[in-house]
């Protein structure tokens, strides 16, 4: 290891013109995007619930009673059959995530050197500063509620909230709220939606240290202050808000800006360090901006600060829901794809590392949007298929589960695999704790009913067939995105149904095993390649961005090169053989999750430079869904950590994997912390000349040592750490 150690922040030496520079700071509720200069700082509040209202029919289809023609149709050879299975409704969007406002603090134009501007990364606190003054904004784990504190002598300062952001709705009914108090002064802002009820309402209470305070409406002139702290919340409701209750609220929390930091610090920081990753990186590398890294893709320092700012972000998106594809920022009303929580890869993805990376509060954040949206997924069951148990949807806006973002060319309304990816994390985290969470299993119940009352097709072998079928968002090279037999859907219902077995022993279980049995094998085509649909004569299409079809290699344990080497052939042989479309960066860490668990570095290490090449990260260190920065997305960031595991360590409830896909260009590092689905804590050590691993077992458990030099096997005893020094591979 180098003398040095990984830096846990980013910083800049200018001022951030964009909000998609902006440092950001969240707890999973409340988030803020701090930009701005000294003269003109801004900062960008939103909330989870902040979505909009757009007309759209929530309901899914009722199309159960057309279900068993479908089938018939797809199994007769109409490979059109699906277009027609709608119920003529438009392609409509969920309600599309939004900003509330800014809080605008200028001060007088004057001399502004020495400026820098960073993020803690342990702390969660955003800090600008230069000569005599210096803003520090955090958001409360502890308190809800986003705390920015400006000081320095004699300070002015005019100071309001400002909803007038790229994209406002020209008819939002605006309301401004100024009163003076004995502290200072209480600003709101009410924003109520065109032709709604619905308003979200901003209530900011500032405390002023010295000097006078008098009110400029819509917001208040400081003058000659010492120091000035804002306390801020936002809600989204019907009706009028009782911003004098909320003021009252705010002024009821502690009126110190370190009391209120020790109160956040005590839950964000040990979240964030229970993980760490040093590549040996450069020590002058380390002390760069990140902006200044980003122009090195190759640097071993940019990938621990990557690493670093991803699990920083991923913490600070999640609680009352887990990240959005835009993480829990927009400073744009008009959100890509309506900032929508997208279950077909995207928030799968970004959630890739909770387990391994020791985030608990992701993965409750994670669980608390699943299963306040169970009753919606019933309804999808029922109206679509006709069926007992839960469908998930595709796109969610957090209120609503409902399937009703679907068209000819998204048929999302087919899509089945949803429900089990979506609960994939929850059991990992149950293997991780060695707990069975009565909800998680009562859930895998419900999608177990599903395939039950699903699966009643069988082909002219015996096998069920899935039917309709449908592989995330592609389509057979001569058939429709409606088919059979999605290389996904046959995983998918595999899985669900032998994890819900394991949760349920008995009677169920045995009839859900034999389900499982009757499902179809994969199929390889005439490229040797891992067939996206199963189904005979549909043929596969190469260059897209999803690779739904490989869920059986990951994040499923189903296709693996130690218990189905075939089969991990064929998969290997779809990965080389699959293009990157438009260059979306999830497909490319898809790539490299994929790689990884088919322990090829060389792939793992090309699909990293694909982002890190092109262009992806902001300043900020929040990326892009395209390369050069194009379309603010959450994707790359959140998923990178997940990556950098995977090809150092990966776990089932049976075996250890160590090393599998390190990459050439890190031939030394230190992993710590890392948690494996066998309930135990590893340090990792490596260098040219070998490994070292320390193994802190939780519980008593045999596993299976894999390492590039063989396997061989261990017996793990709760409370006895277990040192591990590998051979040089």
């Amino acid at each position: 290891m180098t003398a040095s150690a990984p830096v846990h922040g980013t910083w800049e030496p200018h001022p951030a013109a964009r909000w998609e520079d902006a440092f950001l700071t969240g707890n999973g509720h409340h988030g803020a995007l701090v930009f701005g200069d000294p003269n003109a700082e801004r900062v960008v509040v939103t909330h989870h619930t902040l979505v909009r209202p757009n007309g759209r029919d929530p309901r899914p289809p009722q199309l159960a009673d057309e279900l068993p023609a479908l089938q018939d149709r797809l199994l007769a050879g109409d490979t059109t059959a699906a277009e027609s299975f709608t119920d003529g409704r438009p392609h409509q969007w969920v309600q599309p995530f939004h900003p509330a406002f800014q809080v605008r603090l200028r001060q007088p134009s004057g001399d502004r050197h020495d400026y820098r501007r960073d993020v803690d990364f342990t702390t969660g606190v955003v800090r600008a500063a230069c000569a005599g003054w210096t803003s520090s904004v955090f958001v409360s784990r502890a308190d809800d509620v986003i705390v920015q504190q400006v000081t320095g002598p004699g300070l002015t300062l005019d100071i309001d909230l400002d909803h007038r952001l790229p994209g406002a709705p020209a008819g939002l009914g605006i309301g401004h709220g100024a009163v003076l108090t004995p502290e200072g002064a209480q600003l709101s802002l009410r924003a109520r939606y065109p032709d709604s009820d619905l308003a979200c309402t901003g209530v900011t209470l500032v405390a002023v240290t010295g000097g006078t305070t008098t009110l400029v409406p819509p917001g208040v002139h400081i003058e000659g202050a010492r120091s000035v702290l804002l306390l801020t919340r936002v809600h989204r409701h019907t009706g009028e808000l009782d911003v004098i209750a909320e003021g009252r609220a705010l002024h009821d929390l502690p009126p110190e800006y370190d009391e209120l930091l020790d109160r956040h610090v005590a839950l964000h920081r040990t979240a964030y360090e229970r993980v760490t990753l040093d590549l040996a990186a450069d020590p002058a590398e380390r002390a760069l901006p990140g902006s200044e890294l980003l122009h090195r893709p190759r640097s071993a320092a940019l990938l621990e600060r990557l690493f670093a700012a991803g699990r920083y972000h991923l913490l600070s998106a999640s609680g009352l829901f887990p990240p959005r594809l835009t993480g829990l920022w927009t400073g744009d009303w008009n959100t890509a794809w309506s900032g929508a929580f997208t279950t077909n890869a995207n928030l799968n993805l970004q959630t890739a590392a909770v387990a391994a990376a020791a985030l608990p509060e992701v993965t409750e954040a994670h669980a608390n949007l699943v299963r306040r949206q169970l009753p919606d997924w019933r309804d999808n069951a029922r109206a679509v298929f006709g069926a007992r148990g839960v469908v998930a949807p595709t796109h969610t806006d957090g209120e609503s589960g409902h399937t009703y973002h679907f068209a000819r060319e998204y048929p999302h309304h087919l899509w089945t695999a949803g429900a089990d990816w979506l609960l994939k994390p929850l059991v990992d985290h149950d293997e991780t704790h060695g707990t069975r969470d009565p909800r998680t299993a009562a859930a895998l119940a419900e999608v177990a009913l599903f395939y039950e009352d699903f699966l009643t097709r069988e082909d002219e072998n015996g096998h069920l067939v899935v039917v309709p079928s449908y592989s995330p968002e592609n389509r057979p090279a001569n058939a429709s995105w409606g088919t059979l037999n999605a290389a996904m859907d046959l995983s998918a219902a595999r899985h669900a149904l032998r994890t819900a077995a394991s949760y349920h022993p008995g009677p169920d279980a045995d009839r859900w095993h034999a389900l499982a049995d009757r499902l179809p094998p994969h199929r390889i085509n005439a490229d040797g390649a891992l067939a996206e649909w199963a189904w005979p004569g549909l043929e596969d299409s190469y260059d897209h961005r999803h690779l739904s079809h490989l869920y059986g290699v990951w994040p499923l344990d189903e296709i693996t090169p130690y218990d189905s080497p075939e089969l991990a052939t064929a998969a290997h042989r779809a990965l080389e053989l699959r293009g990157a479309e438009n260059d979306s960066a999830h497909g490319h860490l898809h790539h490299a999750l994929i790689a990884a668990r088919l322990r090829n570095g060389d792939r793992v290490a090309h699909a990293l430079g694909q982002v890190l090449d092109g262009d992806f990260f902001h300043a900020s260190l929040m990326s892009a869904h395209y390369p050069k920065r194009d379309v603010y997305n959450a994707d790359a960031a959140h998923t990178l950590p997940a990556v950098l595991i995977e090809m150092l360590v990966q776990s089932t409830p049976d075996r250890l994997v160590l090393l599998p896909a390190l990459p050439a260009a890190y031939p030394s590092g230190a992993l710590r912390g890392v948690r494996t689905r066998f309930g135990a804590e590893i340090d990792l050590t490596w260098t040219r000349d070998g490994a070292a691993a320390v193994i802190r077992p939780g519980r008593t458990h045999p596993v299976e040592l894999r390492t590039s030099t063989g396997t061989e096997s261990l017996h793990l005893v709760a409370g006895e750490d277990h040192v591990l020094t590998l051979r040089a591979w």
